[in-house]
């Protein structure tokens, strides 16, 4: 189903300049989770300070890439890229007008952050998500990586400046949504 997108695989690491001053960040980059306690952070202009957001570290402005996010055992989560120059204070809107491309788990429901949202209609809960961006044709595709199956695209979209991998473990509400995002390695033998 995805076979073609492997070839364009990136390795993504969180970047913790831009992590929301919740957000737990592990050792290797590669997990984040949103913790009760608010750490003393500078409030770098990078940072996200209202929303529980982090950014991967690296940008791309051409090409294929593609990366894969563990999503099981959470009860909300927001996946996808967001542009460079997104704003990051105050409240944020997950949508291609302010700059980003999401799909996301929210009180049981899917959607896909479009203006206006669109309800995803999943057959089966994704334990892990690929999120596909492919910049000269202008699309952002995901994928539920166990049933082998396209869960959503954004197509038709024009890209000018840089792409971030884009992260949201959602609050922890006292821990019923304690499992990290998880950005695990692409099995291309698969």
């Amino acid at each position: 189903l995805i076979k073609c997108v492997f070839l364009s695989t990136v390795d993504v690491t969180l970047d913790p300049d831009t992590a929301h001053p919740k957000l737990i960040l592990s050792e290797d980059r590669k997990q984040v989770r949103c913790g009760d306690i608010w750490q003393h952070l500078p409030d770098n202009p990078e940072r996200f300070d209202i929303s529980v957001c982090v950014l991967g570290k690296e940008g791309f402005s051409s090409g294929g890439f593609y990366h894969e996010v563990q999503v099981k055992e959470k009860t909300g989560w927001s996946l996808g890229v967001a542009r460079e120059s997104i704003n990051r204070k105050g409240t944020i809107y997950l949508n291609p007008e302010d700059g980003y491309w999401t799909v996301m788990l929210r009180n049981g429901d899917y959607w896909a952050g479009a203006v206006p949202p669109v309800p995803l209609y999943l057959k089966e809960k994704p334990q892990k998500v690929g999120v596909f961006v492919h910049y000269e044709e202008g699309q952002v595709s995901f994928y539920n990586i166990e049933a082998r199956s396209h869960t959503y695209s954004f197509t038709g979209c024009t890209f000018t400046e840089k792409l971030y991998p884009f992260f949201s473990p959602g609050n922890n509400y006292t821990g019923r949504n304690s499992s990290p995002l998880v950005i695990t390695p692409v099995d291309v033998t698969d």
